[in-house]
């Protein structure tokens, strides 16, 4: 099966500076995705590239056995590139380089480390048993409803509810999810489409049964270091 594993680390984060590299349980935080990458590579035969401008990010992941002779070009490590545009840089240099097209692509995002193998594997299984599909990525139940008690500011400039519904408690209204940033699996299509969205008319959703947040703060780090150590994370890490 022709598939390729995409890790992307840009240098410059503003919001966390060397976030992609900065310890977490006394490892380089791109060191789990790489660790998760290696073992579905290993199952599924699937290459592994790495996209980032940093000399320091390649180093550290050379450390922990991804070493890429692929430099994202300065166009693509700004703020403003979008993560579809880079990821699709990445894939054309390693066709190019493998000398094939691969059938998958599976985005692992260095900052919402909590994936199992057996995550990866089911929501693999879900896109491939169906042909209309386009993606599927990682969600979890969210904490809020946009049915019952979420609002946003209407024309009026009054305030009301994001959706309409006739329900008395949030249990009744339709169950909605956050999306948790730690995977996305596409079919190589995806990328040949400029008008496709990573939320699409032919998305999937993959469920995860544990907890799976974004580190986007630095006391985000602080909250997964004591989960990691004091095992509340339901992996061995």
């Amino acid at each position: 099966m022709n598939l390729l594993i995409s890790i992307c680390a840009r240098g410059g984060s503003k919001g966390i500076p060397g976030k992609n590299i900065r310890l977490l349980h006394n490892k380089p935080l791109i060191a789990f995705s790489i660790e998760s990458a290696k073992a579905f590579a290993a199952k599924f035969q699937a290459h592994i590239g790495l996209s980032t401008d940093d000399i320091e990010i390649k180093q550290v992941a050379a450390k922990y056995g991804l070493e890429s002779d692929y430099i994202r070009p300065p166009h693509l490590a700004s703020d403003q590139a979008g993560k579809k545009d880079t990821i699709a840089d990445l894939v054309h240099f390693e066709e190019n380089k493998h000398k094939q097209q691969y059938e998958y692509i599976l985005d692992l995002d260095i900052t919402s480390p909590l994936r199992s193998l057996k995550d990866l594997e089911s929501a693999f299984l879900l896109l491939q048993k169906d042909p209309l599909a386009i993606n599927i990525f990682s969600v979890n139940p969210a904490n809020r409803n946009p049915y019952f008690n979420m609002v946003e500011k209407k024309e009026s400039g009054y305030f009301g509810l994001i959706k309409k519904g006739e329900f008395l408690t949030r249990q009744a209204a339709p169950q909605v999810y956050d999306m948790n940033a730690s995977f996305y699996f596409y079919r190589r299509s995806y990328f040949d489409d400029p008008a496709m969205t990573t939320i699409n008319d032919h998305s999937l959703v993959y469920i995860m049964d544990h907890i799976c947040f974004d580190l986007d703060h630095p006391i985000d780090f602080e909250f997964m270091e004591y989960l990691i150590a004091n095992h509340k994370t339901g992996f061995a890490f």
